[in-house]
C-alpha cells in the first residue's frame, strides 16, 4: 500500500467520523429540546386541568348561592360573565401556546374568574343561612383547594418553561433550535390581584 493510498484512506476516516460526530451532535439537541418541549406540554397539560376544574365548580356553586334570599345578582352575573370568558379564551390545544399574546389572554380570562369567584366568597360572608349551608362549604373547600393547586402547576409550568428556554438560548442550541422549529415560549405572569387563593374563613362557632 503506497503513502498516496494511505493517506486518502486517513483523511476518508476522518471525514466520516466527523460526519458522524455531527450527526451524533445534531441528534443529541435535537433530542434535548425534544424533552424540554414535552415537559413544557405535560405542565401545561396539568394548568389546564386545574382552571377547568375550577371552571366546572362554578355552575354547582352559583346553584347554591342563588338559594340565598336577596343574594346579589350583580355578583352571580359577574361569576357568570366571567366563566363564560374563560371558555372563549380556552386554548383548545394540548401543547402549550408559543404565542406571548394568547397566554396574556387565557390568563387575563382566569384572573377575572378568580377576583369575581374571591368576590363570591367575601359576599357570602353577610349570608349566614349560606354560610352554614353544608353544601356551600364542601364548594367552599373545594375552590380553595383548587387555587391552591392552580398556583402550585403555574410555579411548576413556569419552571418547565425556563428550562425549556434556557435550552433553546444556550450555545450551540441557539443556532440550530429555529431551524428544528423551536423557539422560546412565554411564561405565566405575575399577577397577586386575581391569582391567589381565596382569603375567605368562614367561622361556624356560631352555628345552631
Amino acid at each position: 500500500m503506497n503513502n498516496s493510498f494511505r493517506i486518502l484512506l486517513i483523511i476518508a476516516a476522518i471525514v466520516v467520523f466527523l460526519a458522524i460526530s455531527s450527526v451524533v451532535f445534531v441528534v443529541g439537541i435535537y433530542n434535548g429540546l425534544v424533552s424540554a418541549s414535552q415537559s413544557v406540554d405535560a405542565a401545561w397539560a396539568q394548568v389546564q386541568n386545574v382552571y377547568q376544574r375550577r371552571a366546572d365548580l362554578v355552575p354547582n356553586l352559583v346553584q347554591t348561592v342563588a338559594g340565598a334570599a336577596q343574594f346579589e345578582q350583580s355578583t352571580m352575573v359577574e361569576v357568570t360573565e366571567a366563566r363564560a370568558s374563560v371558555g372563549r379564551a380556552q386554548l383548545n390545544t394540548n401543547q402549550a401556546p408559543t404565542d406571548p399574546a394568547q397566554l396574556a389572554a387565557f390568563q387575563q380570562a382566569q384572573g377575572q374568574l378568580g377576583t369575581a369567584l374571591s368576590r363570591l366568597l367575601v359576599v357570602s360572608e353577610r349570608y349566614p343561612d349560606l354560610k352554614s349551608s353544608q353544601n356551600f362549604r364542601d364548594l367552599q373547600a373545594q375552590l380553595e383547594g383548587t387555587e391552591n393547586r392552580i398556583s402550585v402547576e403555574r410555579e411548576r409550568f413556569n419552571t418547565a418553561v425556563q428550562v425549556y428556554n434556557i435550552k433553546v438560548r444556550s450555545f450551540p442550541a441557539i443556532f440550530l433550535a429555529g431551524f428544528m422549529g423551536y423557539g422560546p415560549k412565554p411564561y405565566f405572569t405575575a399577577n397577586p390581584t386575581s391569582e391567589t387563593a381565596p382569603s375567605v374563613k368562614f367561622d361556624f362557632s356560631n352555628k345552631k
